[in-house]
């Protein structure tokens, strides 16, 4: 009887313990909401829409999917370009991010001036740091040519050459790693010295000590900076249109439109062409499959990292 007479009471104590965890949570759904679950069911309804962003989107079916799959002649080499530099300056950045960082924690003084020195670069706004990367990096009045051929390296185009354009771009990403390297500092850092001594008395070096204790140690924090890594060179769009535009020589003018991905569409990305489709021929419909195939893509790649037996974590992380 005493349980049934507190039946009311308890489900009120349950209503009210939802509605607190409902208000807690509703920032979080509010910002879900407006800025990813809306824009997301939009991009798909677009998709399927003939929209130039002035007259009445009208149903077309599946032409804008076929044109970008099928007609589209600049989507193999946006697609192309974007996972090349997903996989080389992902991985690079975080090689070196990783390298830097076990360099300046095993430094016994001066740490503060290298840690701000490795550091400053990350702080430069994009566009500035590609300018002056284009402008050393230039062939005819570039200083970093006029450098290499003092001492008689043959130095190539960077950023007007089609084979060098995407190289020229990673090194830019690496001039600026010092977001990485103070996140693998911190990780680093965080090891217990316990284990390298005892490490140590196991008669282990210094690339055992690495592989076993360090490693282990760490790999959630590379699992982290692989992750929004290939997130971010997903949209890579700034660096690599400010750059082609500044190597093309074309001045840029009111009403002046420019084709991104100078040299020979060598720094065409799926964000430019997005951006190009979209807001630039109008074509909405084109430009929200790019964005849906690009979305695609990279949920895809980043549930294959985050799974136990991609190598990265192991089974207790």
């Amino acid at each position: 009887m005493a349980t049934l007479t507190n039946a009311p009471a308890l489900r009120r104590k349950a209503r009210r313990e939802r509605l607190r965890t409902l208000g807690f949570l509703s920032p979080w759904l509010v910002g879900f909401t407006v800025f990813f679950g809306y824009p997301l069911i939009a991009t798909v309804y677009f998709s399927f829409m003939h929209y130039n962003q002035i007259e009445a989107p009208t149903f077309v079916g599946l032409r804008n999917w076929r044109y970008v799959l099928e007609q589209m002649p600049l989507f193999g080499p946006a697609l192309w370009n974007t996972l090349w530099l997903v996989v080389v300056m992902v991985a690079l950045r975080v090689v070196f991010g990783l390298g830097i960082g076990l360099l300046v924690t095993r430094i016994k003084s001066g740490v503060g001036f290298f840690r701000t020195a490795f550091y400053l670069p990350y702080l430069a706004p994009p566009v500035a740091a590609t300018v002056a990367f284009v402008f050393l990096l230039n062939p005819g009045t570039g200083p970093v040519n006029d450098i290499l051929g003092n001492i008689g390296i043959h130095a190539p185009n960077w950023f007007n050459d089609p084979t060098w354009a995407k190289p020229s771009l990673v090194l830019l990403s690496l001039w600026g790693i010092g977001d990485l390297m103070v996140i693998f500092m911190a990780a680093l850092l965080d090891v217990p010295k316990e284990q390298y001594e005892a490490a140590e008395l196991d008669g282990a070096g210094a690339f055992h000590k690495f592989r076993y204790v360090t490693w282990p140690s760490i790999t959630p924090i590379v699992m982290f900076a692989v992750v929004t890594g290939v997130v971010q060179t997903m949209q890579y769009y700034t660096q690599a249109l400010v750059a082609g535009k500044l190597a093309s020589g074309v001045s840029v003018g009111p009403g002046t439109v420019i084709q991104p991905g100078y040299p020979d569409h060598s720094t065409l990305t799926v964000p430019q062409l997005v951006y190009s489709l979209g807001f630039q021929n109008f074509n909405t419909g084109a430009a929200c499959v790019l964005s849906l195939v690009l979305f695609a893509i990279a949920m895809a790649v980043t549930t294959l990292l985050m799974r136990k037996r991609a190598g990265l974590l192991s089974a207790e992380d």
